[in-house]
């Protein structure tokens, strides 16, 4: 992909991340931390949520990302650091709110690593009775540390590959599945039927079922985490890859989820789990299950974790630079240039979260959903403040409609959770707010980047 040398990031006040990565290795991470492959883990919760508006709910999904991504672009450019959300609302809102918003994007990134882990452990168990889960988690995530020791550039490269293959794939299950409905198979045809029904649509289903969505969009988000870390400095690269990753998955998404839907009337599935491995059985062939199955379990799950182990690393060691968690944090391995404690901690917590959670999959997901989701939301006050009122912008879609309207598009997301996932979510942020004020306290809360 064109790396080039490694050389390191002028950045004031600490350790510095090398600067290795071009538009290509950034779209490469993003559409391995999205997955191509994403809905189909999540198609029958999806298909169930929604009353088979399946297609409807992930269009709404991608419009609801949208406005997301064009904040991310836009506060990328402006002050392109390693911490995500974190330093875009630290230097825009100020340091107390900086922090809540690195805690609350903590929440998304320390745990969706656990998730997919466990989604690939129970790929691994349906595929191979008789393993035990806790082991798989074990041997999976000493493999993806192993990969993701020697540098950023080695995941992206790994990454690359893995969406090829998925890509390949999604592309398959789409022409099969016009084949059989052009056999007969589901509705017989491609009909409107999974995008809109008058009889089907409830608003509050299809909200609800959005919610389940923003999970496979969760990952464009992750591509600002590495803008200390593209060459030449381009502001305005971490933007565009971020804006390309959600247009292609969001067109791929719709398409797939359009055109299995329509093979689904007749059907009755008895696991929303594992809706879409029946779905195939059914009405394509035992191989095709067999084979999707194998992919989610490995390549798929194994290559998505790998940029999120990356992601989370990124913002402890923005974090730890900046004295909001422990120094440790900050430290990079002198060899590969990577934050190798932020990745270890980060690693070791995942597998602890995913073995006290291993029979919990669906609360774990909630739970993901809300730190991301609160998270974007001060993302989009990050935008309205620092651009629109004390920059008194004259930008008035990017710099004020966007970020209005974000705000609202993902609150009204947050409405479809439940009253579990909103209150877990609440003591999160309550116990990161006390933490906020103690660090505050303690005098280390000073803007040093």
């Amino acid at each position: 992909m064109g790396l080039a040398t490694e050389t390191p990031a002028r950045q004031k006040g600490g350790a510095t991340l090398r600067r290795t990565l071009g538009m290509k290795d950034l779209v490469a991470y993003g559409l391995a931390y999205i997955a191509p492959m994403a809905p189909l883990t999540t198609f029958g919760f999806v298909w169930d949520a929604s009353g088979g508006l399946v297609a409807l709910a992930y269009l709404l999904g991608a419009l609801c990302m949208y406005f997301t991504a064009q904040s991310y672009a836009t506060m990328s450019a402006e002050v392109p650091c390693s911490g995500s959300v974190y330093g875009f609302a630290r230097h825009s809102l100020g340091e107390l709110p900086g922090f809540i918003a690195g805690w609350l994007i903590l929440l998304d990134y320390l745990l969706i690593p656990a998730l997919v882990f466990l989604i690939m452990a129970v790929g691994l168990q349906t595929l191979v009775p008789g393993l035990d889960r806790a082991a798989c988690l074990v041997g999976l995530v000493v493999v993806s540390l192993a990969v993701n020791w020697f540098g950023v550039s080695v995941t992206t490269r790994i990454s690359l590959v893995s969406v090829v293959v998925q890509f390949a794939v999604m592309l398959g299950l789409i022409v099969l599945a016009v084949g059989a409905l052009a056999d007969g198979k589901g509705a017989g045809a491609l009909t409107l039927a999974p995008l809109y029904e008058a009889s089907r649509f409830d608003l509050g289903k299809v909200f609800a079922a959005t919610s389940i969505c923003v999970l496979s969009f969760l990952g464009f988000d992750a591509i600002s985490t590495l803008s200390e870390e593209v060459k030449g400095g381009d502001r305005r690269m971490v933007g565009r890859a971020i804006l390309a990753v959600l247009l292609i998955c969001a067109v791929l998404f719709v398409i797939s989820t359009w055109v299995l839907g329509n093979l689904m009337p007749g059907l009755e599935i008895a696991d929303a789990s594992g809706a879409i491995y029946q779905l195939l059985a059914v009405q394509i062939g035992p191989f095709s299950a067999v084979a999707v199955a194998w992919l989610i379990a490995l390549m798929c799950g194994f290559t998505n974790v790998l940029p999120m182990q990356v992601g989370v690393s990124r913002v402890l060691f923005a974090m730890g630079r900046d004295r909001q968690l422990p120094g440790l944090f900050a430290r990079l391995h002198r060899r590969h240039g990577t934050p190798h404690v932020a990745l270890l901690l980060s690693t070791a917590l995942s597998l602890v979260i995913a073995i006290v959670m291993r029979e919990r999959i669906d609360s774990l997901a909630s739970f993901v959903n809300f730190g991301a989701l609160t998270a974007f939301v001060l993302l989009h006050v990050s935008v309205l403040v620092k651009l629109g009122i004390q920059g008194r912008s004259q930008r008035w879609f990017a710099h004020w409609l966007v970020p209005a309207v974000g705000i609202v598009v993902v609150l009204t997301v947050m409405c479809g959770m439940s009253a579990a996932t909103l209150a877990m979510g609440g003591a999160w942020l309550v116990l990161g707010l006390g933490y906020g004020l103690y660090l505050r306290g303690q005098g280390r809360m000073a803007l040093g980047v």
